[in-house]
């Protein structure tokens, strides 16, 4: 623990009485309450979540439509189609169609030269050696140091930030915006990745341990860890990068292909398009599904899934444990695609015993965004 990095809501945590431990190189919160009473508030009130780890970056150019251009080289998202304020989800692929990172994509409507983008921790270094070395020389890519990022996340969350933020009113999901909090200038997107309608908050690490506070004396707000993080993530089915995508997985494969846009899907002209783009007409060999065990025995990451009754292994479990709110097991992964229909039985093999499943949507529990 000594060698970790701390966030700048380090002391906080600890004050607070959270359970510390490793993650992407950090010393992070992992539960305070508990991970269930978590995931539980977070779903009927707000949480705050401490994601101050994430890589926040700036690719700046002379204009944002040169920008724009010079990030498609390298994703299969249609970013020349972002308006002013909106944010996007999409991939940064290799040439084989692997997944080299998942990152959000910004184009803000306070500047006219540059693409906000946030990345995964454990990515970043990777992530910023590979956007360089395939930008134009026009194009640069800045790592936006000092900052935090806090998620307020729950159906509440509006209500909390609004008398602090009265432009989150009008945003939508995907949508952001910067201005002022307390005094102290942050950038705000209604985005999260808890499935819960909620917001992101980027501010000055100075200035992080004031605000987080400011937040958390708001009447319901209380602070959440990374375990009630995942189990909310994974009831939304959303992928954690390193566990149920990698540089080995595309996003057909990976149920992503409603990130990349119908334009690109017609030009291509990114990494790996040829990969992604037959896979898209023709079907990838397997598929990420929801995998619904029947038992109350959790099948975990790693888990193998079978045909019933043979020795035929079709798949294999990439994210995997209980939901608080599904009020069972709950697990994602992949399955060759001639089992991946909704409905078709399939056993998970867990401590040695052959259990019975069904494949099923990776979203649980339906998003409650706002549109």
């Amino acid at each position: 623990m000594a060698d970790l990095k701390h966030t700048p809501l380090h002391a906080l945590h600890v004050a607070l009485g959270a359970r510390m431990v490793p993650f992407a190189g950090y010393e992070m919160p992992v539960q305070y309450e508990g991970i269930i009473a978590e995931h539980e508030h977070t779903r009927e009130n707000v949480s705050l979540f401490d994601v101050s780890h994430m890589g926040q970056l700036w690719l700046v150019g002379p204009d944002v439509e040169t920008v724009a251009r010079a990030l498609e080289r390298l994703v299969p998202a249609d970013i020349l189609g972002l308006k002013p304020g909106q944010q996007r989800y999409t991939q940064l692929t290799n040439e084989n169609g692997g997944i080299i990172d998942d990152l959000m994509v910004t184009r803000p409507a306070e500047h006219d030269d540059r693409l906000y983008l946030v990345v995964n921790a454990a990515r970043t270094a990777v992530d910023c050696d590979w956007i360089r070395r395939h930008l134009p020389p026009n194009v640069r890519l800045e790592l936006w140091e000092g900052r935090a990022l806090l998620a307020l996340q729950g159906p509440r969350a509006e209500a909390v930030l609004a008398p602090l933020f009265p432009q989150v009113k009008d945003l939508a999901f995907m949508q952001a915006a910067e201005g002022e909090m307390a005094g102290v200038p942050v950038r705000v997107s209604r985005s999260g990745y808890t499935g819960e309608d909620g917001f992101e908050i980027s501010v000055p690490a100075a200035h992080a341990l004031d605000i987080a506070r400011i937040l958390l004396d708001r009447p319901g707000v209380k602070p959440a860890g990374l375990g009630a993080r995942d189990t909310l993530r994974l009831e939304a089915g959303l992928c954690l990068y390193g566990h149920d995508i990698d540089e080995t997985t595309s996003p057909v494969e990976a149920a992503l292909t409603w990130s990349i846009g119908r334009r690109r899907r017609e030009e291509g002209g990114f990494p790996g398009a040829v990969r992604i783009l037959q896979e898209i007409a023709e079907g990838p060999a397997r598929r990420r599904v929801g995998l619904a065990p029947e038992s109350r025995a959790p099948a975990r990451e790693g888990t193998r899934v079978f045909r019933p009754g043979t020795d035929e292994e079709i798949g294999v479990v990439t994210s995997g444990g209980f939901g608080p709110t599904v009020g069972a097991p709950v697990a994602m992964g992949y399955v060759r695609t001639d089992m991946a229909k909704k409905d078709t039985p399939v056993e998970l093999e867990v401590r040695g015993r052959r259990l019975p499943a069904r494949v099923t949507s990776p979203v649980f529990v339906p998003h409650r965004y706002r549109r």
